[in-house]
C-alpha cells in the first residue's frame, strides 16, 4: 500500500507534503511531469471498473492529468476543502465556475470594488445569458442582505482583501447572512491572502477560488487558477471543465506544486516586509494615505486582525501626494521594484493603477470606480525590506525633496 503524506495539519508541513503520495514513480520525491494527451488500458475490464469508479485511471487529457491532480490535492488540502479544480488561470477557474453553476433568471449579489474582469464577467457575458447581478459597497452588508432576492439569488460573491484598496469583509457575517436565505452560496476570492492567512471555507463559506498565479506559484513564471468546496460540487465543476476545456497542462502544474511548497515561508517574508514598508510610507510627508490591513489607520484593520491571524499580506496600496504626473515621477524613480502588473512573486512589482489596469478609462471613469490618479500598488516582494524602504525612499525625496 502506497503511504500516504497527509499526516500533518500545520500549513508548513501541508505545503510540503499535502495532496501527495510519500513517494512517486521510479521512486522519485517530487512530483513527475506526466505529458501524455491520452491513456492506455491494460484490458476491457479495467475500462468497466474505471468508469464504475472502482479505479482511479487516467482516459483522455482533457478530462484529467496525473500532475494536475496532485496540485488539486495539495490545494483542496491547504483550504481544509474536500476538492480542488485546477484551470489554466484564475479568470478561467471563475468564469468556469459561474458557467456550470448558473442558469438563466438566476441572481448574483457582489460587493463592488471585486477584481474589474470578474464584474466586467457578470456585465456582459452573465447578462446576456440571462443571468442577473447587483452590486454592493464591501462595508454594508445591510446592503448586500436586502440585495439577495429570494429564490433568485444563487450567490455571493466578495474578496479578501479586495484590489487595490485592501478592503477586508466580515466573512463571518456574511455568512450569518447567507444561512438566512436557503439555496444561496458565497464565494471568497482570497488570492491576495492565500490560505496562509485565511481560509474562507472556516469562517463559512462555500466555495473559495484563487488566482494560482499569484502567491500560491509564487514565482511570476506560472498561469493557473482553482475552485475549492466540498466534493459534489467540485464533481461538477471538474465535468464542466471537461466540456469547455479548460485543462491546465502538467508542467504548469508541475512548477505550482514546487511554488506550494514554500508558500507558507514566502508568505512570512512577504507579510514581515509589507508591514515595515507600510510603516515607512505612512511616516512620509511625501505620502498621502496608505492602504495595508495591519495599520490600525486601515477601516478594516479590527476585521482584519480577527480573521487573519498569521499576518497581514504582502501588498500595499497608497497615494502620493500630487495627481498623475507626480505618481508617475516616483515609480519612475525607483529602482528596485519592476514597474509591471500582476502581485505575489518573490520580485516587487509596482504599478500605477492609473496607467496600467484602467488606462482605458478617462480620469472622471476612473474617479468614479475610486481609482485616483495619484495610486500606486506595490506587490511587496522577499528581497531584504531594508533595501526596498532605501529605494522607495530615494525615489520619494526626487519627486519631493522636502
Amino acid at each position: 500500500m502506497t503511504k500516504s503524506s497527509d499526516q500533518g495539519t500545520s500549513l508548513h508541513t501541508l505545503a510540503v507534503r499535502g495532496g501527495e503520495p510519500h513517494s512517486h514513480g521510479y521512486d522519485a520525491v517530487t512530483v513527475p511531469i506526466v505529458c501524455t494527451a491520452t491513456y492506455s488500458f491494460a484490458s476491457s475490464a479495467d475500462i468497466h471498473a474505471h468508469f464504475r469508479g472502482e479505479i482511479e485511471h487516467g482516459e483522455y487529457g482533457r478530462y484529467g492529468n496525473p500532475t494536475v491532480r496532485i496540485a488539486e490535492r495539495k490545494l483542496a488540502a491547504l483550504e481544509g476543502a474536500e476538492d480542488a479544480v485546477l484551470f489554466p488561470s484564475g479568470m478561467n477557474a471563475i468564469t468556469t465556475m459561474l458557467l456550470a453553476m448558473l442558469k438563466p433568471g438566476d441572481h448574483i449579489v457582489m460587493t463592488g470594488d471585486c477584481y474589474r474582469r470578474t464584474r466586467q464577467f457578470l456585465k456582459t457575458t452573465l447578462a446576456k445569458f440571462g443571468v442577473r447581478h447587483s452590486f454592493v459597497p464591501p462595508d454594508d452588508l445591510s446592503a448586500l442582505d436586502r440585495a439577495i432576492e429570494p429564490g433568485a439569488t444563487r450567490l455571493i460573491i466578495t474578496e479578501a482583501p479586495t484590489n487595490p484598496y485592501l478592503r477586508i469583509v466580515d466573512l463571518e457575517r456574511i455568512a450569518e447572512i447567507k444561512h438566512k436565505h436557503p439555496g444561496v452560496k458565497l464565494m471568497v476570492d482570497t488570492t491576495l491572502a492565500t490560505p496562509v492567512l485565511c481560509r474562507p471555507l472556516e469562517f463559512g463559506a462555500d466555495i473559495v477560488v484563487h488566482s494560482c498565479t499569484k502567491y500560491l506559484a509564487g514565482h511570476n513564471d506560472v498561469l493557473a487558477g482553482v475552485v475549492c468546496g466540498d466534493g459534489p460540487l467540485m464533481a461538477g465543476l471538474r465535468d464542466a471543465r471537461g466540456v469547455f476545456g479548460g485543462m491546465p497542462d502538467p508542467h504548469g502544474a508541475y512548477l505550482l506544486i514546487r511554488g506550494l511548497k514554500t508558500l507558507a515561508v514566502r508568505m512570512k517574508q512577504h507579510n514581515e516586509n509589507a508591514a515595515r514598508v507600510a510603516a515607512f510610507l505612512e511616516a512620509e510627508p511625501a505620502v498621502e494615505r496608505v492602504y495595508y490591513p495591519g495599520l490600525p489607520s486601515h477601516p478594516d484593520h479590527t476585521t482584519a486582525s480577527r480573521l487573519f491571524t498569521r499576518g497581514y499580506g504582502g501588498m500595499v496600496s497608497f497615494h502620493i501626494r500630487g495627481g498623475l504626473e507626480d505618481a508617475a515621477r516616483f515609480v519612475d524613480a525607483s529602482t528596485l521594484p519592476n514597474l509591471a502588473p500582476s502581485m505575489g512573486g518573490v520580485e516587487t512589482l509596482m504599478e500605477q493603477p492609473a496607467l496600467m489596469s484602467f488606462y482605458e478609462l478617462s480620469p472622471e471613469q476612473r474617479a468614479e470606480i475610486g481609482i485616483a490618479e495619484n495610486l500606486i500598488r506595490l506587490s511587496v516582494g522577499i528581497e531584504d525590506a531594508e533595501d526596498l524602504i532605501a529605494d522607495l525612499h530615494r525615489a520619494l525625496r526626487q519627486v519631493s525633496p522636502t
